[in-house]
């Protein structure tokens, strides 16, 4: 299967500096061995195909590269063990999985990797490398219940006999690429006639998608420079009970909660940074999932589309801030801004592969974004001179839904589930939020260069997640008066 032109544009804008793939951290209840998580492991990769298949690359880039199962494929490759200083805690635990994602997967493999942290405080964690050109959120989702078990005393069938075809030779994966070529030029001229109502349709829709992307937004802190290699991260978690009281009293969903804190809180960390937040905004870029209904997540590949949420940078009320998000989101689902977006990615001439050949050294002793991972830029102050205008938006924001049963991993419990975000660019902070087994974790992946108090941030969400179920308990009371 070839990847397409958004899975490849993850292999694409990789660099030293920014890895894509998330680190997800599994935190199993017990002293877990390497040895017993090697044997879980073994007993089930076969059920995600995609564990098994390596990327090969065509012959001066041609084509996008494919997936083929890896006909060298040996477990211990992906699944490797890592002892913990004795005395070690969970959030040092925590900063050594971390560490362990900085490097890029190496493409000449299966891109994923599993670390088996052990002498956790007690734990066993699990740092689970995925690359984004592998799978998006729904995908990550959907194969940690299959490489879960919902009873701890479970034995799965004995996994099948695996034979993986001889590989091709390089002129192969050359002549298929142009035989590909040929057909899709052929294809093109047809899918523009077939397409002409939907272009239509996109073109009457796609001003205010326009306009939003267009209008000027501030320069944060955390885009103050290109990113470098380190990362950081902070975290709340609440219970997912929380949420359905500040949903009955206030109205709205989940999502517009998670934006809400998330908005509020950074306005917050603004502030407190000096920053000149008056009549300026933020633009968030919020991941919608467009898989389409009955597929299969665990096939893989980046079924997303986005929504860009413009946001007051000056600290409001929380009600205000909860007004703002909800007439924003009501704005975008209004003008269909996320399936405009979808289409133009469907539609627009994608860049040829060949254009794209030289950023395939990344990784490699020619990649040239090595030297700017070493010694990064520095980071613009404010100052009196204002930062120039921020191209683009300022910080994902992604909520994810994740299992809302207890899993388990070789018989042991899994305490907490949660993960990094890719950051890139100038990109130098995201939010992610994910929910798992009653839990909502709020991650927040930072450079601490670019953001040296992730902990700060931290407390503003706290804050504001506060201020927010008190209004709704008093709007709750109000209505019963």
């Amino acid at each position: 299967m070839r990847l397409s032109a958004h899975d490849a544009s993850f292999l694409y804008s990789e660099t030293a500096s920014g890895p894509m793939h998330s680190v997800g951290i599994t935190i199993l209840e017990g002293p877990a061995t390497y040895d017993e998580v090697l044997a879980y492991y073994a007993e089930r990769v076969h059920l995600v195909p995609r564990l098994r298949q390596k990327l090969a690359f065509v012959p001066f880039n041609i084509a996008h590269p494919k997936w083929i199962d890896d006909d060298e494929f040996e477990l211990t490759n992906h699944v490797r063990p890592h002892t913990a200083p004795p005395n070690t805690t969970l959030s040092q635990g925590i900063e050594i999985a971390l560490e362990l994602g900085e490097p890029l997967l190496e493409r000449s493999r299966p891109l994923w990797m599993v670390y088996v942290i052990e002498n956790v405080d007690g734990r066993t964690l699990l740092a689970t490398l995925t690359h984004h050109a592998f799978a998006d959120g729904a995908t990550m989702v959907a194969m940690t219940t299959v490489l879960t078990d919902a009873d701890p005393e479970y034995k799965p069938e004995p996994a099948p006999e695996w034979t993986p075809p001889k590989p091709q030779q390089p002129f192969e994966l050359w002549q298929e690429a142009m035989t590909e070529n040929g057909q899709a030029a052929l294809q093109q001229g047809q899918a523009l006639a077939k397409n002409a109502q939907t272009m239509a349709a996109v073109s009457t829709k796609s001003a205010s998608l326009m306009q939003r992307l267009s209008r000027p937004v501030m320069q944060a802190p955390w885009n103050a420079s290109l990113i470098g290699p380190k990362r950081e991260i902070g975290m709340l978690t609440y219970p997912i009970e929380a949420f359905k009281p500040i949903r009955a009293g206030l109205g709205g969903t989940i999502n517009d909660i998670v934006v809400t804190v998330v908005a509020e809180a950074a306005a917050r960390y603004l502030q407190g940074k000096g920053e000149q937040t008056k009549d300026q905004s933020l633009r968030l870029m919020c991941p919608v999932n467009v898989r389409s209904e009955g597929s299969d997540p665990l096939s893989g590949g980046n079924h997303v589309s986005a929504m860009f949420p413009i946001l007051s940078a000056e600290p409001k009320t929380i009600l205000d801030r909860y007004t703002e998000v909800r007439v924003e989101f009501d704005e975008i689902r209004k003008n269909e801004e996320p399936w405009v977006l979808d289409q133009i990615q469907k539609l627009q001439p994608n860049i040829p592969p060949v254009a794209m050949a030289q950023t395939l050294t990344v990784g490699t002793q020619w990649d040239m974004t090595a030297g700017a991972a070493r010694a990064p830029l520095p980071v613009l102050p404010a100052g009196n001179l204002p930062r120039p205008q921020q191209l683009g938006f300022n910080f994902t924001c992604t909520n994810v839904p994740g299992p809302t049963w207890t899993q388990y991993v070789a018989g042991y419990k899994v305490e907490n589930m949660f993960g990094t975000l890719m950051l890139g660019g100038n990109l130098g902070f995201g939010c992610g939020v994910g929910s798992h087994d009653g839990k909502v974790n709020f991650i927040l992946t930072c450079d601490p260069r670019l953001m040296p108090d992730v902990g700060s941030f931290e407390g503003h969400i706290a804050e504001s997640f506060r201020e927010l179920e008190a209004a709704a308990g008093a709007a709750a009371h109000q209505g019963e008066t």
